[in-house]
């Protein structure tokens, strides 16, 4: 087609628009959005706060040989491929993982994305030796992917992933980790610090401005690799606004266009107001984590732990939180097959309760005294300090006295990769941080015995041997229904022998204007800010 006949039928097209007064297909835009963490996520490639970190300034600028599809709301995100087109497990030796790089793909900078820069990315998170190890952002890649054992470039196209041991869910575990330009890392000085100012990753999105503990913007990536899935959206603010009560005034007041954990007794306001006010169920646990570590924990002891589970107040909690919520008595929801039938069915039992911490030694005379670390905000810790008060309240008509110690997010995260016996846990028996319960890598990360912290992600050093052999057969195993079938028998392990308490799954509430389009909502920590669009 000649250029005068492409000019003239784009007049026309946009002629058409005008004279139907019909708006094009999205209308771009800047999206505004208030978090719950107290400060800007890290911009290193591999961010802090939480999961938090990772659904705004992780996934959407950096991305993983595998990442989730987050187009639907109605299952739990699946896989799907990444920056690596296929991958498989070794059949004659199940440690080894094979992954085929994506070819044309660019980072921010404009260098290429191969296996040199898959390795050097490994090297920056897996090898303390290398120039380029990075100690936070290794501490975080670590604690969720901790079976890496050793890697190796196969040609330009082709990487080989070697685990600790053969676990049939590795691939489960690719997405957390992230990879950056190392050609920028090099352009900036070989500093973190200074790649932090003009990071490179290969996502829709790229970050153009940073200011800390203000904001952080992101734009649009128009080179991304997936023609498909370019952003609708020009560009991305991201505000850190750790108060509710903030949070709600400033979507109220058109400051922001999107915040996240509105303040249940705001929904309904909220919603007269002509904002809408999304919430469903997604594979959050919010429970206190018990330490078993600590040599003086009463926690130590099943019967303190199940009897704390049959004395949380979990409808009364429900109605704290306007519904925003759903009662939690297992690490899966009821309604999940794999929650199985263990023996406890927990409920407030304030009598069943009181017997079992008689049977344990306690009773009016002498209460259970225990500190529980909590956090003032975060990630997905919901609405800690009144949820925490509460069961603080409530948990007195059993036998227990209850103490906190109060610490920001960051904080949290940091003593959770620690040591449950170490300073950063300050004494702590039981720890409050919500976390994910996404599939069976998720259960194997907090609570097989190989990953005992600081090494991995089990804080509380819980161990039971049902619930290991259980996990040694799915590890092992590539057979869907003896894995479901096994994953029944741990999952009635963690209900019966509980390392945790289990206390609510959270509905994952966020509120915006009506404006904003697309949103899928999908059952996962994460979202797919490239669905989304402005139309005003």
């Amino acid at each position: 087609m000649k250029l005068a006949s492409i000019i003239a039928s784009a007049t026309l097209l946009a002629m058409s628009w005008l004279a139907w007064g019909v708006a094009p297909a999205h209308a771009g835009g800047t999206l505004r959005i208030a978090m719950t963490a107290a400060d800007v996520p890290t911009t290193t490639g591999m961010p802090n706060n939480g999961y938090e970190g990772m659904r705004f300034l992780g996934f959407p600028v950096f991305e993983g040989l595998i990442l989730f599809d987050l187009t639907r709301s109605d299952v739990l995100a699946t896989l799907r491929p990444g920056l690596a087109e296929r991958w498989a497990q070794d059949k004659a030796d199940p440690t080894k993982w094979v992954f085929h790089l994506r070819k044309g793909v660019k980072f921010h900078d404009g260098s290429d994305f191969n296996a040199d820069a898959v390795i050097w990315n490994l090297e920056r998170y897996y090898n303390t030796q290398s120039k380029q190890f990075e100690t936070q952002g290794a501490a975080i890649t670590r604690a969720r992917n901790p079976l890496v054992k050793a890697y190796k470039k196969i040609d330009a196209n082709t990487v080989e992933i070697q685990t600790v041991r053969a676990v049939s869910y590795f691939d489960w575990l690719m997405p957390y980790v992230l990879f950056s330009s190392p050609a920028q890392f090099e352009k900036v000085g070989a500093s973190w610090d200074a790649f932090a100012r003009a990071p490179a990753g290969t996502g829709p999105f790229k970050i153009v401005d940073f200011k800390p503990r203000t904001s952080v913007e992101l734009q649009r990536n128009d080179n991304y690799w997936d023609r498909k899935k370019v952003a609708k959206l020009d560009k991305i603010i991201l505000y850190p606004m750790p108060e509710m009560t903030t949070r709600l005034a400033a979507l109220r007041s058109g400051q922001v266009d999107w915040i996240e954990v509105p303040p249940p007794d705001a929904v309904q306001s909220l919603k007269g107001a002509g904002f809408e006010v999304l919430t469903g169920v997604y594979p959050h646990v919010w429970p206190w984590v018990f330490n078993l570590a600590k040599a003086d924990s009463p926690f130590r002891d099943v019967k303190v732990r199940q009897a704390a589970n049959y004395c949380v107040d979990r409808d009364g909690l429900l109605k704290l939180l306007n519904g925003l919520a759903y009662p939690s008595v297992g690490f899966f929801t009821k309604s999940n097959p794999a929650f199985g039938n263990p023996k406890n069915a927990y409920k407030y039992d304030v009598e069943r309760s009181k017997a079992l911490l008689k049977e344990a030694g306690y009773g009016p005379d002498k209460p259970v005294k225990a500190k529980v670390m909590i956090s003032t905000s975060g990630s997905g810790q919901m609405l800690p300090l009144p949820m925490n008060e509460f069961l603080q309240q409530s948990m007195k008509a059993c036998g227990f006295d209850i103490t906190f110690e109060v610490v920001e997010w960051g904080a949290m995260l940091v003593a959770y990769r620690s040591s449950p016996t170490g300073p950063q846990a300050q004494n702590s028996d039981a720890m409050n941080i919500s976390l994910v319960s996404s599939d069976v890598s998720q259960m194997g990360r907090w609570f097989v015995a190989f990953n005992f912290a600081p090494n991995g992600s089990n804080w509380g050093h819980w161990k039971n041997e049902t619930f290991e052999a259980a996990f040694a057969k799915i590890a092992a195993s590539n057979n869907p229904k003896e894995i479901e079938t096994e994953l029944k028998k741990a999952h009635e392990a963690l209900v019966d022998d509980p390392p945790w308490l289990w206390i609510v799954h959270d509905g994952n509430p966020r509120a915006m204007t009506k404006a904003v389009k697309g949103f899928a909502n999908a059952q996962s920590w994460f979202q797919d800010l490239t669905l989304i669009d402005l139309v005003k």
